[in-house]
């Protein structure tokens, strides 16, 4: 048996283009995985079409080229999911940068993902807390944060699909 729900990202382009290197068993054996990573290696050869020995020889290739990145766990809904769920966009300070910002959003726990964006917005947070109370406050501490000039939270009503998981 195999740990749950791969962290799939796709291949960093290389001079040789790793993203031809994917063939159709490779993609076969990613999907089997999307959809289950917990299935044993004869039934992830018997998706593909391969032998056993194959099937964990191309596992191993698609982890060490960073095809597969690790296996996780989705939590069910028994699990606490947060209440309440926010994208807050921030823009930077003239002259100033992730550098200057980053350290302080680096230790704010209900801050679960930071992306640097091109365009008016510099940083995507992804923050998850449990009331608007909650968010109002992590709000106020990051607007005060050296650097920040504006930001800007866009609660999220509901989730369609998170391929994420």
């Amino acid at each position: 048996m195999m740990p749950s729900c791969p962290d799939i990202r796709p291949a960093q382009p290389a001079e040789d283009d790793e993203l031809t290197e994917l063939d159709e068993k490779d993609r076969l054996l990613l999907a089997a995985l999307r959809k289950d990573s917990r299935q044993s290696l004869v039934a992830l050869a018997r998706h593909a079409g391969l032998s056993r020995s194959a099937t964990h020889e191309r596992l191993r290739r698609l982890e060490t080229k960073g095809t597969i990145a690790g296996y996780t766990i989705r939590l069910g809904v028994e699990a606490k999911a947060p209440v309440v769920r926010a994208l807050v966009a921030i823009a930077f300070q003239p002259g100033k940068n992730c550098d200057h910002v980053l350290p302080h959003i680096s230790g704010m726990p209900h801050v679960v993902s930071c992306w640097s964006l091109a365009g008016a917005t510099d940083l995507m947070l992804l923050v998850e807390c449990d009331s608007n109370d909650d968010l109002d406050t992590i709000r106020r501490q990051i607007a005060t944060i050296p650097g920040v000039a504006t930001v800007q939270t866009h609660v999220t009503l509901k989730t369609h699909f998170d391929r994420r998981s």
